[in-house]
Formats: C-alpha cells, sequence, structure tokens
C-alpha cells in the first residue's frame, strides 16, 4: 500500500516538474529551441540566395550563350595563323599557315593522345566538354601543388573552341566569354567524337617558330613525322603548347626538359604507362634527334617576304604594342601598305637601274607616310640583306644622327611660330662658339657669309645661322615645338641637337607631314583593323593635333622648296621638274679625332627628306659600322638619298594630283629685290639675334631686310628688337652631333652644308649597333 502511494506521488512529482517552465530574468517564461529557430531563418534565407544566385547565373549563362559566335567543323580544323592584308586587303602573310601538314587520327600515335589527354584534360572521355569536377579540382591542385603543372580549369574541349574562335588576349577574358566557351564546348562535345576533338586540338595548337600544328612541328623539330617518334619526343610535343617559345627545346633545352619531364610524370599517374616507361624517357637527352636544319614558316613567297620584310616586322611590332597575340590568335590584320609603292622602294635600293651603290654593305632605310592621317604606306629596313628575316630595320633605328634635316624642326620651325621670324630674316653666319665650352661651330668650308636671310641659311643649309637661330628661340620653346611632332626624348636637348636628332626616318616623314598639311601632326601608324577570331573588328586610325600655325607650315615649305630649285640649293639631286615639293638635305660628319681617317667631305650619314601634299618620304643613308675602314659615305655618294628619294617620290607622283600649297590668310605676301617672300601677318619687322657680341661677333641690328639678289643683308639704320631670353648654359646632350652636308658635284663654292665642330662628337659609342650578320 505504502509502495503504491510512494509510486504515485513520484509521478506527481515528475509532472509537476515537467509543467513548471524556466523563466527569464525579468520572470516570464523562457521560450525553448529559439536558437535552432534562428538557425533556420538563416539557414533559409543562404539557401534562398543561393538558389536564386544559381537561377541568376543561369539565366546569365543562357543569355550570353545566345550571342555565342557560331562555330563549324571549318572553324574546328583550320589553322589559327594571323593573316596580315595590304591596304587593297590582299593577303600579304600567314604566319604559319603554308607549312601546316594536317594529320588524321588514324595517324596519330596513341602516345601522343594519351600524352596530350594526360597533360591537358585527365577527365577527356569522360566529361562532356565541360568539367566541373575540374574546375574544382584544378583550385585545390593549384593549390597544393599536386598538379603537376597541368591542371587547369579549361578542358582540352573548351581550349579548342577558344583557339577557333575567340581571341586568345588576356582583355577578352571577360565572364560573357567565359560562358560563350563553355557553351560552345558543349556543343562541339555533343557534335564530334573525342577522337575527332583530339584530332583538331592536335592540328590547331601552336607550337613556336611559326609552326602550328604537331604534325608540321614534328618536321621542324625532329625532321621526321609523328609516327616516327619515340615516347620522349613525343613528350615534348605534348607539353609544348603551354609556353611554346619557353619550352623550345633548341632554344631553351634546361626548360623544355623540365616540361618533358612533367608530361611523362603525368602519363605515368593517369597510368598509360609505366614508371619504368617515363624514367627511361627522362634519361633521354632532350637534345636527341633534333633538326639540325629547319624549313622556313615564311608565309608567302620568298620574293614577297624580302619585300616587306621591314614592313611586316614592323605591324608585328605594333600589334605586340596594342596587346594582341600574333601566334595563337588567329588574326585577320588590315594594314596601310601600298604595295605598289613598297616594291617600287625596294627595286630602287637593290637593284642597279636606279642608283650607283657603292656596295652591298652600303645601306639604306626609309618610310613613305601619308601627311593627311598618318598613315605608313610603305618601309625598307635595308638592303642586300640576304636571308634574314625580319632582321635589323634601319627605317625605325633612332641611333644616328639626322643631321640638318632637324633644322626645320628645331630651329626655323620653332623660330617662326614663337618669333614670328619672316622668310627673309636677317640670321648671322659669323665665328660662334658653343656657351660654356671651347667647340667652335663651322661650316665646310670654315668661312662666313655674314648676316644673310633665313631662306638662304636654310636651302644652303648654313650651321651656325641655324644654331644662332636656336639660341634666340630656346631649347625649352624648341623641345615643345618638338614634342608637338611626336619627337620626344630622354635627356634634355642642347644647341647641338639643333643640327642633328636622334630620330628614325618613320619618325622623321610623319613630322615632315605636318608641314605638308598645314601643321597637324598624325602619329604614324601600320595597322588600320584588326578582326580577332569572335569576329569582332578594332578599328584604329590617328587622331591628330595641332603642332604649329598654318603659317608656320606654309613658310617653311615655301623655303625648303628653295632646297631642290634654287641654284645653290643642297638637295637639286632630290629636284623633280614640274612636281610642287620641299624636304631638307642632312650629313652627318665624322668626329675630328676620326676625320683624319677617311678622305675630305666623307660623312657618316647622308639623309633626304622631302614631301609633296600626298606624301612624305624619308631616306637615311650610311653603313652599318660607320667607324670601320672603309665604311664612309663619300662626297659623291652622299647624293644618293636623294636619288632614292627622287625616283620614290617621281612613281607617287605620277598615281597622284600634282597640287601645290595654299597660302593662308595668316601670311602675307611681300616682294624684296624682286622675289617673293612671305612673313606672318603683323609681323613684317625683323628680329635682333640676342647673342652676346663679345663670343659671337657683333649684334644684328638689321630692320626692313632689303637684301641682294644672292640672300645677303645690307642692313639699315634703324632696328626694332625682338627679345628673347636664350639659354646660354647648355648641358650636355646625350649624342651630341656635328653634321657636314655637300651640295650636288661636291663643289666648295659656299653652298654646300658642312657641319663641323673643332672637337670630336660624343656620340662614337652608336657605331656599335645591332646589326645583319649577313651585312657586317
Amino acid at each position: 500500500m505504502s509502495s503504491n502511494n510512494s509510486s504515485r506521488e513520484t509521478r506527481m512529482s515528475r509532472n509537476a516538474e515537467r509543467n513548471v517552465r524556466p523563466t527569464g530574468k525579468s520572470g516570464g517564461p523562457k521560450r525553448p529551441h529559439s536558437g535552432w529557430r534562428t538557425f533556420r531563418r538563416v539557414l533559409f534565407v543562404i539557401v534562398a540566395i543561393g538558389i536564386l544566385g544559381i537561377l541568376f547565373g543561369a539565366g546569365l549563362f543562357f543569355f550570353y550563350a545566345q550571342s555565342a559566335p557560331k562555330i563549324s567543323q571549318a572553324a574546328l580544323s583550320s589553322d589559327a595563323s594571323t593573316r596580315v592584308y595590304d591596304a587593297n586587303g590582299t593577303v600579304i602573310s600567314r604566319l604559319g599557315a603554308q607549312n601546316r601538314s594536317y594529320v588524321k587520327s588514324k595517324n596519330i600515335p596513341d602516345a601522343l593522345k594519351k600524352a596530350v589527354v594526360s597533360t591537358e584534360d585527365r577527365r577527356f572521355y569522360k566529361n562532356n566538354g565541360v568539367d566541373p569536377i575540374r574546375i574544382v579540382g584544378a583550385a585545390l591542385a593549384n593549390v597544393t601543388g599536386s598538379s603537376l603543372g597541368m591542371q587547369g580549369g579549361s578542358t582540352l574541349t573548351q581550349q579548342l573552341v577558344k583557339l577557333s574562335v575567340f581571341s586568345t588576349a588576356a582583355s577578352d577574358r571577360t565572364l560573357k566569354r567565359k560562358a560563350q566557351e563553355a557553351w560552345l564546348a558543349l556543343k562541339v562535345d555533343h557534335n564530334f567524337s573525342k577522337d575527332q576533338i583530339l584530332e583538331y586540338y592536335i592540328n590547331k595548337v601552336y607550337m613556336g617558330n611559326g609552326v602550328y600544328g604537331m604534325q608540321t612541328a614534328a618536321q621542324y623539330y625532329y625532321g621526321k613525322n609523328l609516327k616516327n617518334l619515340d615516347l620522349a619526343q613525343l613528350a615534348m610535343l605534348a607539353g609544348m603548347p603551354q609556353s611554346p617559345t619557353n619550352y623550345d627545346p633548341i632554344a631553351y633545352p634546361d626548360l623544355a626538359k623540365k616540361r618533358r619531364d612533367l608530361v611523362l610524370d603525368a602519363m605515368a599517374k593517369n597510368n598509360v604507362i609505366t614508371t619504368a616507361q617515363a624514367d627511361q624517357a627522362k634519361a633521354t637527352s632532350v637534345k636527341t634527334g633534333l633538326a639540325s636544319s629547319h624549313k622556313s614558316t615564311a608565309t608567302a613567297s620568298h620574293k614577297t617576304t624580302k619585300v616587306i620584310d621591314a614592313y611586316l616586322k614592323q605591324v608585328y611590332a605594333e600589334l605586340k604594342a596594342k596587346g594582341y597575340n600574333t601566334t595563337t590568335g588567329g588574326l585577320k590584320v588590315y594594314t596601310n601598305l601600298d604595295m605598289g609603292a613598297q616594291k617600287t622602294l625596294y627595286n630602287i635600293v637593290n637593284g642597279s637601274s636606279y642608283v650607283n651603290f657603292p656596295s652591298n654593305k652600303f645601306q639604306v632605310g626609309s618610310t613613305i607616310v601619308d601627311p593627311n592621317n598618318g598613315k605608313v604606306v610603305a618601309m625598307i629596313g635595308g638592303r642586300k640583306t640576304g636571308n634574314v628575316t625580319f632582321g635589323l630595320n634601319r627605317a625605325v633605328q633612332t641611333d644616328r644622327s639626322s643631321a640638318s634635316t632637324a633644322k626645320p624642326l628645331m630651329d626655323y620651325g620653332p623660330a617662326i611660330e614663337y618669333l614670328n621670324y619672316p622668310t627673309y630674316e636677317p640670321v648671322k653666319d659669323t665665328a660662334f662658339t658653343y656657351p660654356g665650352t671651347t667647340k667652335n661651330l663651322y661650316d665646310w668650308d670654315r668661312k662666313y657669309q655674314g648676316t644673310i636671310t633665313m631662306r638662304k641659311a636654310l636651302y644652303e643649309s648654313r650651321n651656325i645661322p641655324a644654331i644662332r637661330t636656336l639660341q634666340n628661340v630656346g631649347i625649352k620653346k624648341a623641345t615643345t615645338f618638338l614634342d608637338g611632332l611626336g619627337l620626344s626624348f630622354d635627356k634634355t636637348l642642347t644647341l647641338q641637337n639643333g643640327i642633328g636628332l636622334y630620330i628614325s626616318t618613320e619618325q622623321e616623314a610623319a613630322a615632315y607631314a605636318a608641314f605638308a598639311n598645314g601643321g597637324t601632326y598624325y602619329k604614324p601608324y601600320l595597322v588600320s583593323k584588326v578582326v580577332t577570331q569572335d569576329g569582332k573588328a578594332h578599328n584604329y586610325v590617328s587622331t591628330g593635333k595641332k603642332a604649329m600655325s598654318a603659317a608656320t607650315a606654309f613658310m617653311l615649305t615655301d623655303m625648303m622648296k628653295d632646297v631642290m630649285t634654287n641654284e645653290n640649293g643642297s638637295g637639286r639631286s632630290a629636284a623633280i621638274s614640274g612636281l610642287y615639293q620641299a624636304g631638307k638635305t642632312g650629313t652627318d660628319s665624322y668626329p675630328d679625332d676620326y676625320a683624319d681617317k677617311v678622305p675630305d667631305g666623307a660623312t657618316m650619314d647622308s639623309w633626304f627628306t622631302g614631301y609633296t601634299k600626298n606624301y612624305s618620304v624619308s631616306v637615311w643613308t650610311g653603313y652599318d659600322k660607320q667607324f670601320q675602314t672603309g665604311h664612309y659615305v663619300s662626297e659623291t655618294q652622299t647624293t644618293i638619298a636623294q636619288e632614292i628619294y627622287k625616283y620614290t617620290m617621281s612613281y607617287l607622283a605620277s598615281k597622284s594630283t600634282n597640287v601645290n600649297w595654299t597660302k593662308p590668310s595668316t601670311v602675307t605676301e611681300t616682294t624684296q629685290n624682286g622675289k617673293t617672300e612671305y612673313y606672318v601677318t603683323g609681323h613684317p619687322g625683323t628680329v635682333s639675334d640676342t647673342t652676346s657680341t663679345s663670343q659671337y661677333g657683333s649684334t644684328n641690328t638689321t630692320s626692313s631686310s632689303a637684301y641682294s639678289s644672292n640672300g645677303q643683308v645690307t642692313t639699315n639704320s634703324s632696328s626694332s628688337y625682338r627679345t628673347n631670353s636664350s639659354s646660354t648654359s647648355q648641358s650636355s646632350s646625350s649624342k651630341e652631333s656635328s653634321s657636314t652636308e655637300q651640295t650636288t658635284g661636291g663643289g666648295n663654292n659656299g653652298n654646300d652644308d658642312n657641319n663641323t665642330t673643332n672637337s670630336s662628337s660624343t656620340n662614337t659609342s652608336s657605331a656599335t649597333t645591332t646589326q645583319d650578320k649577313d651585312n657586317n
């Protein structure tokens, strides 16, 4: 009895305990499991966001997929070479395409297939073109370092799609592109067999040295077909597509061996070869079986390739600067090349029908630019260069002095632009010593003509008036003027650069083009359009910027006409009867400490840059090693640059209109001594020379500028001075020049353009430049 009562009480006590709710600090009831409810709510939000994210991602994926480019069997099987077109749309180069040997799947060794799959996509035969497991695995493997450097997120099929229809530029690696790539990979995997996909990939990849496809690579590197290669060689080829330049077994055998061995290790790990087979192949030298000679990967005929070599090299340089990959991009590159002009220029400098060259080592660099848009229409980087491909391009080298062709750019152009010099401005040809030095500046005859007009000083190319003019302008303003013409320099220019700038023919042709078009500078360019594999077109133009007034351009042009037409002009060998043209000569003398080793009148460089309203042409001539015995430009040979210009411009003029320049409204015409001269409207007066009389002779105080028929100024008493603080403290230029120009016929008759100083130039190091091996 008592036992039953006890049990009943115990049950009642337990029930009472169950009915007692815990209380919080306020004494109210405490709710059970509140933390669980919060967790469930947070989890719900996370799941909802995840689902929405998946739905959004899927929607975005299919949205992008709808605009994906079409992919065909032809696109998958074609090469990924870069095609280059001239201005007429004719293919002039197909990098590597013509030498590709396509190999069918049945003729591809199983060992190569296994090597490629082990290296690029171990789950290739299991995935559907896109492999989520691979993407996650790639991330983990690359973090842990267990991928042997092989694992990437893209499947082999995705890589094939990328090589077939998309640009490989880093800027194009967008979410949209990746989505389209994945979508197309799914389609390719659905429409083609695994063997077909592998076949397309093996035939498409870039293998370095202009070679596409592994069959072609086998022939290039080993002189054999794929079926005749051993395991070590096949592994080498399978590993190259990741970085074909760095893994070139010829150029970089150490890197190539590491890559080959990684491929062999991957094959062993994938159980397609044994460890013993891998070790045996790894013991083989990576150089074993390499061919001693290789077939050319040039794309056009040998003759055409030689004609366009320098131009094509510069095209590839432009593409690289724009971020394009010319080896794997599958690009269509449209250029400004005028093939007719290019062939004409090539024939002039390489043939014997136009110019009498002294030797095959005598070199030429030349560029032709359209003044109205900056298009480079032709370019020659050398002559008689043998079988050298993409060798030294002398048209763009900047280590040779431009000599007196610098005078319109740095001296007289700024004088008109900033000081309003008229064409008849009196300038002094009197004794001159560079400020702060003991260097005296001379012309060829070491004589002085006194005070002459700016026009005469320019067309006879007298040095001292040019440097005095630069001194009046000031280095700062002259540098500003040059910068407006695309000519910038690392170091501060000095007075000596007024008779020699270290610029290329491409730069100078573009700078002179601004004189031709009335004062607008266009940066020179060769590439007008690039179409990537996805069909996207990128157009390129040069936006002009005003570099000088129309008055400056017109007055310089009018004076430079006399360079070729005046009986004392320094460029009479460039004259073309009836053609409206202007230009400037330039020759660079040897330094005094070397001058006694060459004949009198010999120079290191000879230039001519001239233009019409339609074309600007700059020509450099000389030897690559100008300090080597016999490698000087003789006095009579200084006209070769003018002759090259003349024959080139004659061709160009035959296909364009002959139009003279029109005087702008900001220029006033006047008659001086029966000759037409010009001044900037409102500024007919003269400018005094502000140089010191004690160091440079008497100060020029001429006024209304009556002058004799030979350009000699007769000074009147009145004098309207315009002052400009000239910089008299000059730092040494990185490259100092002294130019020595000879006139046609080489007589000592006062019209020669010889620029010399009494001390050696500091730029003797420029003699040792990169050379074409066949032209040393």
